[in-house]
């Protein structure tokens, strides 16, 4: 029998998308028998769903911590005695942990676009989420093996949250939008775009520090009885399937995890055109896509999806096609799996 594939993940990230696919991806390969360990930061939500998987360090691997030399003697111990066939850093944070072990893969996962290479040089493969990233890393210099291999959306089957668990009436054009409440997510963008659109009603999935303003917007563009702010959720696929319609409205997404799931759930979607939905997302075929920064382009987008539901459902068909297409757990899974080994997708 083959030896099982051996696989230590470095991963420093908090809360959101990436990090939700950090998990599911871990999950997958265990259950293609991949062997695991972890060095993660301390107090994550998903911190449970990782420690089912393997042996756990957590320390918060910060510069200025006194536990940082041990974080680097604990890592160093864990590939000389365990001997991984890879190492896995995720995002280039995590890049400063790897050592130039010999006899092992030394990767980083990328899920945006670096500014430099400065904690890749004992690495031997970047691997980005969008062909982009790996164009970025050769335009900075990379000279090494920089991969695309995207994310997947599981199969989760979507049970839809009742309407009234936010108290929101039945009957109303319910839009979703959701990420992490910071600039580059533009859920101001969905606020304006709801006050544009007399009688829709718009559910908020996630949290983050500019909910102030955004409650504060809201307020201003007196749509607040039609807006509900829902908070972090572990699968928002449930909370997407509720509505009518999906909305990614951000500035800067180097993919959209969460776009993929409205496809999953097999909501028709409006995204902007931004850097990941521009490559996988065919205007006016899965969906309608938007100029960035423009509300009243983003609320026509949708007020077409309301006013003709039924060419709304053949984007929805379309964009499940085109999920199952090109970003499905099997084949994602071979790819890293093979990286792992030492091949090449």
């Amino acid at each position: 029998m083959a030896d099982p594939l051996r696989v230590i993940h470095f991963h420093f990230g908090k809360e959101g998308g990436a990090e939700r696919f950090f998990v599911k991806l871990a999950q997958a390969l265990d259950r293609r028998g991949v062997q695991q360990r972890f060095i993660i930061r301390k107090g994550r939500s998903w911190d449970a769903q990782i420690a089912e998987l393997g042996p756990v360090i957590r320390n918060n691997f910060s510069r200025l911590s006194p536990m940082t030399p041990v974080l680097h003697w604990q890592a160093s111990r864990w590939v000389r005695d365990w001997k991984p066939h890879a190492v896995m850093s995720w995002m280039p944070r995590a890049g400063r942990l790897v050592h130039r072990w010999p006899g092992v893969v030394k990767l980083n996962r990328m899920g945006d676009f670096p500014q430099n290479l400065k904690h890749f040089d004992n690495l031997d493969i970047l691997v980005g989420n969008v062909p982009g990233i790996a164009q970025t890393c050769r335009d900075l210099g990379w000279t090494k093996p920089a991969l695309t291999i995207s994310n997947f959306t599981p199969l989760t089957p979507p049970n839809p949250v009742p309407r009234a668990a936010h108290d929101t009436p039945e009957g109303v054009f319910l839009i979703a939008a959701g990420g992490r409440f910071q600039p580059r997510k533009a859920m101001d963008m969905a606020i304006r775009a709801l006050a544009r659109m007399p009688g829709a009603w718009l559910w908020l999935i996630g949290e983050g520090r500019l909910r102030p303003e955004l409650e504060a917007l809201a307020e201003e563009l007196q749509v607040t009885d039609r807006l509900r702010f829902v908070g972090w959720v572990d699968n928002p696929i449930h909370h997407i399937a509720a509505a009518d319609a999906f909305l990614l409205p951000s500035r800067h997404e180097p993919l959209g995890n969460i776009l993929l799931e409205a496809w999953a759930a097999g909501v028709p979607s409006v995204s902007t055109r931004c850097e990941g939905p521009a490559w996988f997302m065919r205007d006016g075929i899965d969906g309608l896509m938007t100029p960035i920064d423009d509300d009243a382009a983003i609320a026509e987008a949708l007020t077409r999806l309301r006013n003709d539901p039924a060419q709304a459902q053949v984007y929805a068909a379309n964009a499940r096609a085109r999920l199952d297409e090109m970003f499905s757990e099997e084949a994602i899974c071979r790819d890293y799996m093979k990286v792992f080994a030492g091949e090449m997708p």
